[in-house]
């Protein structure tokens, strides 16, 4: 175990100082950079993945995360003050977990639900017997249950915007709904 997380560093050191060597016009750093990015990250990869990964739950993203920090580090080298590359690292991993999960919230606001599939002709049938059935039972209610369910299970609003819509208190408004979901199951009863 030891012996392959030593060789996961060291490919994970060497993949980094190859990455960084690819852009040799960001970075103005040499061997002495290199030494000591290197030894940093034997040392503290494993911490820094784990900071990432309990942020952000996704154990690639924080790889990718830690990977890009101390490419930065390395970039940035020579510190003026060489003692604090670790919270340098650190405050950068950090910073860029809570970047990538305010991407995943703004990501998932713009996606579109899941779509269920479509169904057969024969469900299809059945379900718009089964509306047609549910429509003709609200008809037989009352005005005010019939619009509390209608508000409540149709458009799922919430019982105080019930209340405030229909001028009654929410209490009123769970009630109705209640008492108005019992004679609805009266009616398809009947209507069956």
């Amino acid at each position: 175990m030891q012996r392959s997380r030593q060789t996961d560093v060291s490919q994970g050191v060497t993949n980094l100082v190859v990455s960084i060597e690819q852009h040799p016009h960001q970075v103005a750093a040499g061997d002495e950079a290199r030494d000591a990015v290197t030894a940093l990250y034997g040392r503290e990869w494993r911490g820094l993945v784990r900071l990432a990964v309990l942020v952000i739950d996704d154990r690639q993203t924080a790889e990718d995360i830690v990977q890009e920090a101390f490419a930065q580090l390395y970039r940035r080298w020579p510190l003026k003050d060489s003692d604090k590359a670790l919270g340098y690292l650190r405050s950068t991993v950090l910073n860029a977990s809570r970047s990538a999960l305010r991407r995943r919230r703004v990501a998932r606001l713009y996606t579109p639900p899941h779509q269920a599939p479509q169904d057969s002709a024969e469900s299809t049938a059945v379900l718009g017997e089964e509306r047609e059935e549910v429509r003709r039972a609200l008809q037989g209610l009352s005005t005010r249950p019939r619009e509390v369910l209608v508000l409540r299970y149709y458009l799922d609003l919430p019982f105080d915007e019930i209340a405030e819509l229909l001028g009654i208190s929410p209490s009123t408004a769970r009630a109705t709904a209640s008492r108005g979901l019992t004679a609805l199951t009266k009616k398809l009863e009947e209507l069956r």
